[in-house]
């Protein structure tokens, strides 16, 4: 070949891999801007949702939803995405029933407490739990995407538990200083909330420990706002020498479309460990259909069904209990039809324990 038309073959491949390198930058700035942009326009009004869906106002349930102001406490926080995934007119679909404020949220319950797992007396320190031996337990970020109307944490003092950088180098020092400590576990909030450049930073730091080698990511980003499976999250999560196995949190095969398997699809092209963990809901899940979809669901997706808990007895979620004698009854009938493998681990945390207690 000529020089000259070397010179041009290789100006030629030049040109074409920047145009790729600028596509690529383009598209980690296009899809990071998408989930912050989700995340700055949630639902935070039950007028809104009850708009959008909508909701007969002549309906027996309407009565029971709460306006904001009513719902201040712990008041709803919808994304959009998953909104979408509503049927419409349908007060009983089982993804709004976790996510409308109600009234029954205001009924005092026996048993049902502030902190019902004890987590204030293992906060070592701000932003790091110390329940479990060889795990720590970080609150890398102090929100979520949705609020959630079962949520444990929705009375977490999160204004002590929002570390800055200086603190969070006291964290791991903490960590650095206990060589039993195997697994750093990201939740909140919910970790993905974080933008990916604080997150990439705190799992280097975390990297950088010798005897830590598995980050645990608990995270309902990827369901609830497919988008933040982006690029640059994609990144730093390759780039990381820590084994990395992502828990996400789906309670209902409805919350999965296709932009929920695309977004999936994603994460287990990486080397990560892709598990999903349930809350056992009345009317939302309970029941034999509803909890073998899911996990076939989620099998179809390279996911495995981890734990199916009970409700956390924290004030204000009293109606979504299910008794365990119930519980263990559906978990019988569902290893009735589906492999062991398909089959999640009944579990309820109890505060004090060593572990997580399995119920069946």
């Amino acid at each position: 070949m000529p020089h000259s038309a070397k010179l041009s073959a290789q100006s030629g491949e030049s040109d074409a891999t920047n145009l790729a390198s600028n596509a690529i930058a383009l598209h980690r700035v296009d899809d990071t801007e998408i989930w912050q942009q989700i995340l700055s326009d949630l639902i935070t009004d039950p007028k809104e949702l009850v708009q959008l869906l909508q909701l007969d106002s002549q309906h027996p349930q309407a009565a029971t939803w709460l306006n904001a102001a009513q719902a201040k406490i712990f008041p709803l926080k919808a994304p959009r995405p998953f909104v979408d995934r509503i049927e419409k007119g349908n007060w009983q679909d089982p993804l709004l029933m976790q996510l409308l404020p109600t009234s029954q949220e205001l009924q005092t319950q026996a048993g049902f407490v502030i902190d019902p797992l004890g987590e204030q007396a293992s906060n070592a320190l701000p932003g790091l739990l110390h329940k479990y031996k060889g795990r720590v337990l970080l609150t890398a970020a102090p929100h979520c995407a949705i609020h959630c109307r079962y949520c444990f944490r929705r009375h977490f003092d999160y204004r002590s538990n929002t570390p800055n950088r200086r603190n969070w180098l006291n964290v791991m020092d903490y960590i650095r200083a206990d060589s039993s400590i195997e697994e750093v576990i990201l939740s909140g909030g919910d970790p993905l909330a974080a933008g990916d450049s604080h997150l990439a930073w705190l799992c280097q730091q975390i990297a950088n420990i010798p005897h830590v080698h598995t980050l645990r990511i608990h995270t309902r980003l990827p369901i609830v706002i497919p988008q933040r499976v982006s690029q640059s999250l994609l990144t730093w999560l390759a780039a990381s020498r820590l084994k990395i196995v992502m828990v996400l949190h789906c309670n209902h095969a409805q919350e999965i479309d296709d932009a929920v398997a695309q977004a999936i699809g994603r994460l287990s092209e990486l080397d990560i460990i892709l598990l999903n963990q349930s809350v056992l809901l009345k009317g939302v899940n309970d029941n034999v259909q509803a909890l073998t979809n899911l996990s076939r669901r989620l099998f179809s997706l390279n996911i495995l069904p981890y734990y199916l808990h009970l409700v956390d007895k924290v004030q204000g979620v009293g109606h979504f209990d299910v008794s365990q004698s119930q519980a263990a009854q559906l978990i019988s009938a569902v290893q009735a039809v589906l492999p062991g493998y398909l089959v999640p681990t009944l579990v309820r945390e109890i505060a004090g324990e060593n572990s997580k207690t399995r119920l069946l």
